[in-house]
């Protein structure tokens, strides 16, 4: 599983940003032993979707696919959380997770 770290096309403008994504979220907090990645990666989509990061959803669904969470488990994951989270943010979300099942399987 590759290290996981902030975008690069961001170092210009926000350097620091950047630098502290990668040094404190991925090398500090995310390797954290206490938590599996497959763990980190549930919690985070479920954050995600439930407080309607759309722009920072699809990029998290992939990882945890990555980290190896199932298709069928996120999506019994939303599932879940649209009853505590609302539907639109569920909907939103699994409609995300079809899109990058769809691309993997093609």
């Amino acid at each position: 599983m590759a290290k996981q770290s902030a975008p690069q096309e961001l170092v210009g403008i926000a350097p620091k940003l950047v630098e502290i994504s990668n040094e404190v979220l991925f090398a500090d907090v995310w390797e954290r032993p206490e938590l599996s990645l497959r763990d980190r990666s549930l919690v985070t989509v479920s954050v995600l979707a439930a407080l309607y990061r759309t722009e920072q959803l699809p990029y998290h669904l992939g990882k945890a696919l990555e980290n190896g969470l199932s298709v069928q488990e996120l999506s019994e994951a939303i599932t879940h959380l649209a009853f505590y989270a609302g539907w639109p943010n569920a909907m939103t979300a699994i409609t995300q997770l079809k899109k990058i099942a769809d691309e993997q399987s093609a």
